[in-house]
């Protein structure tokens, strides 16, 4: 790549030691060579970019994407994802077992892991707790993380059975696996449309009450409990969940948890609409669930916020609603999003960058003079819209289409690679 000079960016990074400052920071060959409050260089090859009232931090890490590869490519592959994860500000990626076949086995870990080498954004895949995520049988966790799976989940399905739950989390204990759960009761959940509440009772539609998350989550972190084993949960979406973790952490058990990003943004009420693109799941919930969630991340309850960017073609979302699938695109509007939730720079590191990296035990880039590079620069107030010239994704299922963005990845780098986002 070409030796970049990065002028007058404000670089936010905890326990950097210019964090805070206006700074230049100069890339050469990939490394960061030097970082001051002012650098003249007399190199006529050096890129200089402006970083004037833009943000500089490490790269942003998401905890929770789903990509089609393999066996689903026509939803997303591996090409398409990184492109809309680095456009997104994106150096490192968990990616889901929501596949077909599913990753729940040591040849379909490899396979992510060899299919992604030499990318700009790291893809770190989620291996399956159970074999075909069917909930039954316990796959082979260790020799998935052996082969690279930075941890365990069935995806979209929330193991039913308690039995299984506790062994996964017992036996991934005995090598420091992390399984990852997603809290969802299917006998009280079966079913739902969107969120059960005045909305649902309004539309007619089949509501996911908030007792089929609460009810799993209280069960998981008995299990972890019990097992003394550490424990995740991914997409936490109503009030109850939070006051349960919150009290769970408080008890001296280890669990962490995050956040969809468009679950900090809209509520029930966008169903009205009956925009198939606003059909995720968990469901867009409440503004007393959304102040909760907001309040969880700001006290320290919620470790993190995700894209759960999960891409559809068209004739799975250009349906009725209620035979449309869940899910939406994420990894380009998570910053946007956290923006237009009131969140300042600051917190945004914490959520996007710092803190994703200590659940999943990943080094955090330190920016220091000497390190490879990876970066991010945003600008928190550019203008932009996710638009078919701008979308990275094979996918279009997603309900700020065409809409006016505010806050916009300018540049990232990392592995001596470089993507301008124009």
């Amino acid at each position: 790549m070409d030796n970049i000079l990065i002028s007058s960016a404000h670089l936010i990074l905890p326990g950097h030691p210019q964090n805070g400052n206006i700074v230049d920071i100069l890339i050469e060959e990939g490394r960061i060579s030097r970082i001051a409050p002012r650098i003249e260089s007399t190199n006529k090859k050096l890129l200089t970019l402006s970083g004037q009232g833009k943000i500089v931090t490490a790269g942003f890490f998401d905890l929770h994407a789903n990509f089609g590869e393999p066996g689903q490519e026509t939803k997303e592959d591996i090409v398409s994802g990184t492109a809309a994860a680095a456009a997104g500000g994106y150096t490192g990626v968990a990616v889901y077992p929501n596949t077909n076949p599913p990753i729940h086995s040591r040849s379909e870990v490899a396979l992510v892991v060899n299919s992604a080498k030499g990318n700009i954004v790291d893809v770190h895949p989620v291996g399956a707790v159970s074999k075909k995520r069917e909930g039954k049988e316990l796959a082979e966790l260790y020799d998935m993380q052996t082969a690279g799976a930075i941890a365990f989940s069935d995806g979209d399905r929330a193991v039913q059975q308690a039995g299984l739950m506790g062994r996964a989390l017992l036996y991934a204990k005995g090598f420091d696996g992390l399984v990852i759960a997603f809290a969802e009761d299917e006998s009280v959940a079966g079913g739902h449309q969107m969120n059960e509440g005045l909305m649902s009772t309004y539309l007619g539609m089949k509501g996911k009450p908030n007792l089929a998350e609460s009810l799993m989550v209280s069960r998981d972190l008995f299990l972890a409990e019990y097992n003394e084993a550490r424990i995740h949960f991914t997409c936490i979406s109503t009030s109850e969940s939070v006051d349960l973790i919150k009290k769970a952490k408080a008890k001296g058990v280890q669990v962490t948890c995050d956040v969809a990003a468009h679950n900090l943004l809209y509520t029930d009420e966008e169903v009205a609409g009956f925009d198939s693109n606003f059909k995720v799941n968990p469901p867009l919930r409440t503004k007393k669930d959304i102040k909760a969630l907001v309040k969880g991340l700001k006290d320290g309850t919620i470790d993190a916020v995700v894209s759960q960017h999960t891409p559809h073609e068209i004739e799975y979302k250009n349906v009725e609603f209620h035979i449309a699938k869940d899910g939406i695109l994420g990894l380009q509007t998570v910053l946007p999003f956290l923006i237009a939730s009131g969140f300042k720079a600051t917190e945004i590191v914490q959520y996007l960058v710092v803190q994703p990296r200590q659940v999943v035990g990943k080094a955090i880039p330190t920016l220091e003079e000497g390190s490879e590079a990876n970066l991010v620069l945003f600008d928190m107030q550019e203008k932009w819209q996710l638009t078919r010239d701008t979308n990275k994704s094979k996918s279009e299922n997603s309900p700020v289409f065409g809409q006016e963005l505010t806050g916009k990845v300018n540049l990232v780098i990392n592995h001596n690679q470089v993507v301008q986002i124009k």
